[in-house]
């Protein structure tokens, strides 16, 4: 680190430190809205509140004196400086939904207890997207001098397949550097391919008149309800993020495990998914390779509807296998159970040389802020810049803190939060100086 660097990492630090509270209240601000997705009307094409957080996002960069423009409430764009940018840093303002039910904490708010921040989105991605346009703030108000122009893009569909992002790309094009802050520090540069399949088959068990689990399929569900023809049952278990099921307890697999009753279909998924089993090996999968490590199968929503049992699977796989022969597998597994896929979509693997000038920069902007080296990680997540040739993540987790991402009182350390901070404030410096 230069004597220049190591000047700035200070007067940075000391900045957040001294406006950590102006902080916060931007966090309580963007944080109150629900920006889950909701029922779309005109101009407003993932609802009320995606579309206002967004507004609130653009109101915040036109604050900064950057040169906003709104894409009809899929994103915003937001540009420091003169020029064609040289970086992007793209991350989200939607979050998926928070019922309040088990909350310790009230999900669409700020809450600071503890040495931690809790509320939805904390981590996923208000919390860091905040944490970027004050890196700009900072760097504007420190008079960095910064020779290049960059861009900060908010998407408002992350968490429903990332049409805002398809849609913003029709209209504006990436700079030629990007990295998200929704991955996991160091840098992660590896996102493993994803398969979202859904399927269902004729139901009938005269000892269960419905079974209910799941609502979205990224996400391990923390309880199955189980309504029987004498008696209920109630199955709990804590939820996760669909590509870290080893992190939740599957509430599904748990009722499977303890069904005793004679449908065939359960005790075949009761087969196919033991519970506890996080590799889907019992399905014929359980692969792993060097760089991405094991993948991950979850069996993430079961529900039983006009005579059918339906259900979902969350897939993470490799990088040396491919869409088709994941998918083909699965697909052959639950047809010789007795189930038909309904649906069946994915994207192939991701992976960014760790020799890339932009990994090799944000490794050393980690080690010059964090005080150790790091190396590239690999994660089952889809980022924003899945399908972005050298695109990665930059935090803004780090894997030994349990955020519960997705799950109930998701939240980060106010530690990790000001090296969110300080990573980003020194990577845009680094890179655009």
């Amino acid at each position: 680190m230069t004597t220049e660097d190591r000047l700035l990492k200070e007067k940075l630090a000391a900045y957040f430190d001294e406006h950590f509270d102006e902080i916060l209240a931007d966090l309580s601000e963007i944080m109150s809205i629900d920006s889950s997705f909701s029922t779309p009307s005109e101009g407003k094409p993932f609802g009320e509140g995606s579309a206002a957080a967004l507004a609130w996002g653009a109101k915040k960069g036109g604050e900064l004196g950057l040169n906003v423009r709104n894409f009809d409430n899929y994103a915003v764009s937001m540009t420091c400086g003169v020029g064609e940018p040289v970086l992007g840093i793209l991350s989200h303002l939607d979050v998926v939904p928070a019922s309040p039910e088990g909350w310790q904490h009230t999900p669409f708010a700020c809450t600071v207890d503890g040495g931690y921040i809790y509320g939805r989105g904390a981590i996923d991605d208000k919390g860091p997207s905040v944490a970027v346009l004050w890196a700009v703030k900072a760097l504007k108000e420190l008079n960095v001098p910064l020779t290049k122009a960059f861009r900060v893009i908010f998407g408002g569909n992350e968490e429903q397949g990332c049409n805002d992002i398809a849609y913003y790309q029709t209209k504006e094009p990436f700079p030629p550097m990007v990295f998200t802050p929704d991955g996991s520090f160091p840098v992660l540069n590896c996102e493993k391919g994803m398969i979202h399949l859904t399927f269902s088959a004729p139901f009938e068990d005269t000892a269960i008149t419905s079974i209910k689990a799941g609502t979205v399929i990224n996400a391990i569900p923390d309880r199955c309800s189980v309504t029987g023809s004498s008696e209920n049952f109630e199955y709990a278990g804590k939820p996760s993020h669909g590509s870290r099921p080893e992190n939740g307890d599957n509430a599904i697999t748990k009722f499977l495990a303890a069904y005793k009753g004679g449908s065939e279909l359960l005790k075949a998924l009761a087969r196919l998914f033991p519970h506890g089993e996080f590799d889907g090996k019992s399905c014929g999968l359980g692969f792993s390779d060097e760089i991405s490590g094991q993948m991950t199968c979850a069996l993430t929503m079961l529900n039983t509807s006009d005579g059918r049992l339906c259900g979902g699977i969350d897939i993470r796989y490799p990088i040396d296998r491919t869409l088709a022969e994941i998918s083909g597998i699965i697909t052959k597994a639950l047809e010789n159970a007795g189930f038909a896929v309904d649906e069946c979509e994915g994207m192939e693997p991701h992976y960014v040389s760790a020799d890339s000038p932009l990994v090799q920069t944000l490794l050393q902007v980690y080690e010059d802020v964090k005080g150790e080296r790091g190396e590239p990680v690999s994660e089952g997540g889809v980022t924003y810049v899945h399908n972005t040739p050298g695109g990665v993540a930059f935090g803004a987790e780090f894997p030994w803190e349990d955020n519960r991402m997705h799950g109930i009182d998701e939240r980060v350390s106010i530690e990790t939060y000001k090296l969110n901070l300080n990573m980003y404030a020194n990577a845009i410096a680094r890179l655009c100086r």
